[in-house]
């Protein structure tokens, strides 16, 4: 257990991807991904939901931020994917450590990419989601996300997972104020 509730959002940097991917792909893939409610292991097979070459492929755009949750005693918990396109943020591989989930971490770390879309002049935030997940959706409905009416065709890289069933994305918005 922890001596400290101390923790830090921040940008993360090349040194952190593999402690990211090693959290992005514990939460979505593979067995030891059914410890915490994020898993998508009965939906996709593989073991992967990333590696280090796509990561520092994501993070290489000059439109992308990683945001990093990071704890002084364990490491980095959590993360997020953000990808600004226009006057909108791209919002994706929201991950929190299986062990850490439920705790308040992902919310922290969607309440800091909105303030980072806030600050970078964007009116909304948006992501697409697997909508067989229904626990997932409504806690992004919770959290202001409304669906757009928008879909596409699972299209993941057969490197990080192959379908067990026919899968499409949704897509889901959220305005933002500058309140």
């Amino acid at each position: 257990m922890s001596s400290t509730n101390y923790f830090i959002i921040e940008k993360a940097e090349p040194a952190d991807i593999p402690q990211m991917v090693a959290v992005i792909n514990s939460c979505y893939r593979g067995d030891g991904s059914k410890q915490g409610w994020t898993t998508e292991a009965d939906l996709i097979a593989g073991d992967l939901r990333t590696d280090e070459a796509d990561v520092a492929q994501l993070m290489a755009k000059p439109t992308t931020t990683f945001l990093v949750y990071r704890h002084p005693e364990e490491g980095i918990l959590g993360s997020v994917y953000l990808d600004k396109q226009g006057d909108r943020l791209y919002l994706g591989m929201l991950s929190v450590n299986t062990a850490k989930q439920a705790s308040g971490i992902g919310g922290r770390l969607m309440r800091a990419a909105e303030e980072l879309a806030r600050l970078e002049a964007c009116t909304a935030m948006f992501m697409q989601v697997i909508p067989v997940r229904d626990e997932l959706l409504a806690w992004y409905e919770r959290n202001g996300y409304v669906p757009t009416g928008e879909r596409k065709p699972f299209d993941g890289d057969p490197r990080f997972g192959v379908p067990r069933v026919p899968l499409e994305f949704v897509f889901l918005e959220k305005k933002l104020t500058n309140l």
